[in-house]
């Protein structure tokens, strides 16, 4: 019989009941806008409720057995020590060869990162470019107002121990999977997650172009989104931004999707056959690991494209970020005042990040391809989960840590990335008032020419200091000196910047899609892959 790490449970005043919710945004009314970020101001969201036990079941029912989940350490306060990401999937094993990700940088290409307790060490997160509607506010750059990105730099390198702690092997201060990797934070998402293609793929781009500038060693990147995109990857321009990623050597590591948009179908990027896709999985809270199962709604594909690998997806408490989007909307996922609970992929995801962050640090000449074998070769099979959704079994670093490297090389890329930049959005747009960003354009209205990104995305030119396409998206360096003391008086998030709200401060002026409010189909909970922030979902 499989087993894991012994997982500590919550205390049983803090468990929630209730049936399983998810926030389903696809061709429905958004979120609130930037311009509300008041619960009593925020629109009413649709939500499917999943119908209980004995239910008629459709495309977009399902039953949730009503048990607790992965969750905070229930020997302590809740204000105490997680269960932890990595204790999860067995990085402890790891730790105590002194191996915690250190000198390995991870991109995240996220909401932000907010510099609260378990991130706020000096030098643990670097902040790359702020490419979201907030760069404009400089009291909002690079910081995390809507909470996904936080979540996720939790999971995947938090820590509360200072560098001196992990050096001696003691992983008391580990909360992520890789409390020694450095953060790099690139902000693409807005207040209400908003953000498009165009954004990303210039997100990706600049990664791939600073990956060893100014001090970084960026050899992961963690994508926790994705859009119901379906032309061919080797044409779509976002899987190409990411392929070429991982052709210069990065590990690249997407969220295979939530099912969002009604189809079982990998999202874009994910389905690009080069990339780590990964799926989530429900560990049901136990040791055993022969009770694991796919959530229904995590993205199972098809035979030709499916999950890589599977990590833990469901009820994931990381760090909270106080006054966000995701915070204001869905207190009843708050533990205590430092954690939340989130799940989805997105989750999942930041997990097999956090762990190829490990291997890499483990063994630093490893290619992508063979950090892709290596930890789906050491993956456990789940006997009562199916085989499409969790693809190669749940993510082991017990079993990854003395596996040797296994030789691999995938075949080569055949993607051109000359594809169109609106396929690439599938159903999901921005839009100012009544007019939507749609067509060959991106954010500031310019035309969009595929083959010529392609091409300079191949030569390495994409960016010319702060120029993308044609506009200056950001300064011509970046603000490569980590958390500043003006912008923050404590390692806290107050939420008071985000209560205080203004969006005439918060949009690039002068180009087509600027000031108004923020409204229509836009990517927010439902393409930010992670899109379950309710614990009423795991509760028993």
């Amino acid at each position: 019989m499989n087993r894991r790490a012994p997982i500590r449970r919550l205390p049983s005043a803090h468990r929630l009941a209730g049936v399983l919710v998810s926030i389903s945004l696809a061709g429905a009314a958004t979120g609130p806008s930037p311009s509300t970020p008041s619960p009593a101001a925020a629109p009413m969201m649709p939500v499917i409720v999943r119908a209980a036990p004995g239910a008629a079941r459709g495309s977009e029912q399902a039953v949730e057995p009503p048990h607790l989940r992965n969750g905070v350490n229930g020997d302590t306060d809740p204000e105490g020590p997680l269960t932890t990401a990595g204790e999860l999937v067995g990085a402890p094993s790891y730790w105590e060869e002194g191996i915690t990700g250190r000198g390995v940088d991870v991109a995240l290409i996220d909401t932000g990162v907010a510099p609260v307790e378990g991130l706020a060490a000096p030098g643990q997160v670097v902040n790359g470019p702020d490419l979201s509607f907030d760069s404009q506010a400089t009291n909002h750059r690079h910081l995390d107002g809507h909470g996904h990105g936080t979540h996720m730099a939790g999971i995947i390198a938090g820590r509360d121990d200072d560098d001196d702690a992990l050096e001696d092997d003691d992983s008391d201060g580990g909360i992520g999977v890789a409390p020694g990797a450095r953060i790099i934070n690139v902000k693409v998402g807005d207040y209400g997650g908003a953000t498009d293609v165009s954004q990303v793929i210039a997100a990706i781009d600049w990664v791939v172009q600073h990956r060893n500038q100014g001090g970084l060693d960026i050899r992961v990147l963690n994508l926790s989104f994705g859009t119901d995109g379906s032309q061919s990857y080797k044409i779509d321009p976002l899987t190409f931004a990411a392929e070429m990623a991982w052709r210069k050597g990065i590990v690249v590591v997407v969220a295979a999707g939530n099912s969002g948009y009604g189809t079982s179908r990998l999202n874009d990027p994910a389905y690009d056959p080069s990339v780590i896709a990964v799926g989530a999985a429900d560990t049901k809270g136990t040791e055993d690991t022969s009770d694991d199962t796919v959530p229904e709604w995590s993205s199972r594909g098809d035979p030709a494209r499916h999950p890589d690998i599977a990590a833990p997806g469901t009820s994931i408490a990381s760090l909270r970020v106080a006054g966000s989007w995701i915070d204001l909307n869905h207190p009843e996922g708050r533990v205590g005042s430092r954690w939340f609970r989130g799940g989805g992929t997105s989750q999942a995801a930041a997990f097999v990040s956090g762990a190829a962050a490990l291997m890499i640090q483990q063994r630093p000449s490893i290619t992508p391809d063979e950090v892709k074998e290596t930890l789906t070769s050491s993956a456990t099979p789940l006997p009562s989960a199916d085989a499409l959704g969790q693809g190669a079994g749940l993510l082991d670093l017990d079993q990854a840590l003395h596996a040797p490297t296994a030789a691999a090389t995938q075949a080569p890329s055949i993607a051109t990335g000359i594809g169109s930049l609106e396929l690439a959005r599938g159903s999901s747009h921005l839009a100012d008032g009544m007019i939507e960003l749609r067509g060959s354009l991106d954010i500031f209205g310019a035309g969009w020419d595929s083959r010529r990104r392609a091409l300079e995305t191949r030569l390495g030119m994409s960016w010319s200091g702060g120029i993308f396409n044609g506009n200056r998206w950001a300064g011509d360096g970046w603000a490569g000196d980590r958390w500043l003391d003006t912008a923050w008086t404590a390692p806290s998030w107050s939420g008071t910047a985000w209560s205080e709200f203004d969006p005439s401060d918060n949009y690039w002026t002068g180009h087509r899609w600027s000031g108004g409010t923020w409204s229509g189909h836009r990517w927010s909970s439902d393409t930010w892959s992670g899109n379950r922030w309710s614990s009423v979902e795991w509760g028993s």
